[in-house]
């Protein structure tokens, strides 16, 4: 069985037995815990879906995940096909700004509605203000969602690195943009990859949902193939939860690039867990988003990076991978196989749109962004 991680929606066909073994997070006041009015987001950067329309947005600056109910609960049909050319001009406009003044930071399809809502920063720098954009499913239609009075839920990060400029490599950096890398939703938990301020910074959340009590994250280490060794204090750079051998599981990526498995039941707060590398994807890539999916009896995962294209990985034998524990020189690959694929360029963010197709938000050479719907290869 395997989940979106941006949603949280089954995408098997064995999804009675998970409604049997859900029926008590499914019957929550998902509000509860929540009060209304206007959350205090300093920024936006990952977002995704959680139950009922409630969106769980990434606020990287102020270290923390806000949830909010959006009051998008109208269930969709079929949704039609969406094409949304020059989108970060239209977005621009709709904001009464210039294009390179804008970044959409990423894009989250809601399950129930099919809309599709883009995290986005207008401005650059420390100046730079968050906003939510919504596309509708339903004729392409853009508009911006108010954020005021809506209810709302934060969870602040205890052990998030603190907020200034260190001396790196290629000048100043500052891990606190780091604090959050990814997020997502399963099995009434929210999933939060970033970095903390422990010794062992690569840190993965799995928090109760409506929000309680928020404790420190687990501490991550994997073998690294390409670079052969052991690391900490790299972070995830995106992830999807998938249910393997009857066991809740992310599948995380990194940079340059090992695809890493983590049991679910070990992200107890203050952890130290080893994740298990099961494939090596090639060095100088970062990846950007990924998604889960089935064709017939084979579950796949489709991930974009930044320099190898887009990915198609067969997981139908996934919890038989064999651990990597050597190096992978060269650039090579080793462990689950994938192929490219070649149709899709310049793939920046992707997520699940309906059943059989994906949505995409591509950069072309040129560097116009189109938003558009695609089938899934």
């Amino acid at each position: 069985m395997i989940f979106n991680n941006k949603t949280g929606k089954t995408l098997s066909a064995v999804g009675t037995v998970l409604a049997l073994t859900l029926g008590n997070v499914s019957a929550q006041n998902w509000k509860s815990g929540m009060t209304q009015g206007t959350p205090e987001i300093e920024t936006m950067g990952a977002i995704a879906f959680g139950p009922e329309g409630i969106l769980l947005v990434g606020d990287t600056k102020g270290a923390a995940v806000h949830a909010i109910a959006t009051g998008d609960t109208t269930e969709a049909g079929t949704p039609d096909e969406l094409v949304i050319s020059k989108i970060d001009e239209k977005v621009a406009a709709l904001l009464g700004s210039m294009p390179a003044e804008i970044l959409i930071e990423d894009v989250a399809v809601n399950p129930i509605s099919n809309n599709v809502y883009m995290s986005v920063s207008r401005g650059r720098g420390a100046g730079a203000q968050p906003v939510l954009v919504r596309a509708l499913a339903k004729g392409g239609s853009m508009e911006v969602v108010e954020l005021e009075q809506v209810w709302n839920a934060k969870a602040e990060l205890p052990d998030a690195p603190e907020d200034k400029e260190i001396p790196s490599r290629r000048g100043t950096y500052n891990p606190r943009m780091e604090s959050i890398t990814d997020v997502g939703y399963m099995d009434g938990r929210v999933l939060i990859a970033g970095l903390s301020n422990e010794e062992f910074s690569s840190t993965l959340r799995a928090i109760p949902f409506p929000f309680d009590e928020i404790n420190n994250g687990a501490q991550i280490e994997i073998y690294h193939g390409a670079h052969g060794r052991f690391e900490t204090q790299s972070p995830v750079r995106t992830f999807t939860p998938m249910m393997i051998g009857g066991e809740p599981q992310l599948i995380a990526a990194y940079t340059c690039t090992p695809l890493v498995q983590i049991p679910m039941n070990q992200l107890e707060p203050g952890a130290k867990v080893m994740g298990k590398t099961i494939a090596e994807l090639g060095n100088r890539n970062r990846p950007l988003d990924m998604i889960t999916y089935r064709r017939g009896d084979t579950d796949y995962i489709l991930m974009a990076n930044s320099s190898r294209g887009v990915m198609k990985i067969n997981a139908a034998n996934i919890g038989e991978a064999e651990k990597i524990e050597e190096r992978v020189p060269g650039g090579g690959v080793k462990g689950l196989a994938y192929q490219t694929v070649e149709p899709l360029q310049g793939v920046i963010q992707l997520d699940r749109f309906g059943e059989d197709h994906a949505v995409i938000l591509e950069k072309t050479e040129s560097g116009e962004q189109h938003l558009k719907t695609i089938a899934l290869p």
